[in-house]
């Protein structure tokens, strides 16, 4: 009787052959077109950011007739209206102004927001979260809310504007300076990124510097501003956004010319019946130029701010 020969044995085993078999079958298009999809979203939301101020440096270089009828491209590029546009109005005691409150806002700013935002990350105090928690409710309250209040505080401030010891008989801080400076000295939201940076530096660097003798004032000059430049440079840049595009608060706080920001002179355009809109345009660009420009200076260190912000809580 002939043997019947045994069937031979693949080559390859079961396991091997599939994971083979996964190795050379193709990839799922499914990441590559996430990607890509991400992209497109990406590309599209920017554009979508530049068409409003690339429609309002083409307008600022339209005439008056072109304005009444919407084309995108000017016939003509009239560069005389920068010109005509500054001659309009005081614009360069507005520029004044403006910078005047920029400084004197900024710099109080990162050194009293930076101070309490390191001494709730890093000091051990006792009810630092309550403190924390404070903060962050004060961020959900609108600035509207706050004017009247505000008004009253600055106006009834002890022995100044001609006020008694208790706030009463003249006008206290309005119209001043003072209106519009120290009320924005801090805010709760560079108190609560200031924080959030500290906390996500390493709390040893700290407590190497107390065991060697240095003071709380030494290791927060010494030791955490120098490592804190992110920080320093998206809360610089919050503020200096902030205060140079304010038009509520010193409409309400002012009176004089004199005091007035750069915004007003933007609202002199838009005063008549008929909006000086290429007017209107030419220094709105010229009012933007500075702020792109200090973006584009420190994005860097604003993103790393910014990451840092949300590591800790």
């Amino acid at each position: 009787m002939a043997s019947t020969a045994a069937p031979s044995r693949p080559s390859t085993p079961g396991p091997a052959r599939e994971r083979s078999e996964r190795s050379t079958a193709p990839r799922p298009l499914t990441p590559r077109l996430g990607r890509a999809l991400l992209y497109v979203a990406l590309t599209v939301g920017g554009l979508l950011m530049v068409v409003p101020f690339l429609w309002m440096v083409l307008t600022s270089l339209k005439s008056m007739d072109e304005v009444n009828t919407f084309h995108w491209l000017p016939e003509g590029l009239e560069w005389r209206n920068y010109l005509d546009a500054l001659d309009a109005a005081p614009f360069g005691m507005y520029f004044r102004n403006s910078l005047i409150v920029v400084v004197g806002q900024t710099i109080p700013v990162l050194i009293l927001s930076t101070a309490a935002g390191y001494a709730l990350a890093q000091l051990p105090m006792r009810g630092s979260r309550s403190f924390l928690n404070y903060f962050i409710v004060l961020l959900t309250v609108p600035f509207q809310v706050l004017i009247v209040p505000l008004f009253h505080v600055v106006r009834h401030i002890p022995l100044a504007g001609g006020n008694d010891l208790f706030g009463s008989g003249g006008t206290g801080w309005i119209n001043t300076w003072w209106a519009l400076i120290i009320p924005f000295i801090s805010g709760p939201l560079y108190v609560f990124l200031a924080r959030q940076f500290f906390i996500s530096l390493p709390g040893e660097l700290a407590d190497a510097a107390r065991v060697d003798g240095v003071s709380e004032f030494g290791i927060f000059l010494r030791i955490m501003m120098p490592l804190a430049k992110p920080a320093l440079v998206t809360i610089a840049l919050f503020n200096m956004e902030s205060a140079w595009n304010g038009f509520l608060w010193p409409l309400v706080a002012t009176a004089s010319e004199d005091l007035r920001p750069l915004q007003f002179g933007l609202a002199t355009f838009a005063q008549s019946n008929e909006i000086q809109w290429p007017f209107l345009m030419a220094m709105s660009t010229v009012a933007t130029l500075p702020m792109i420009l200090l973006f584009v200076l420190g994005q860097r260190y604003f993103i790393a701010g910014l990451a840092n912000a949300g590591l800790k809580g």
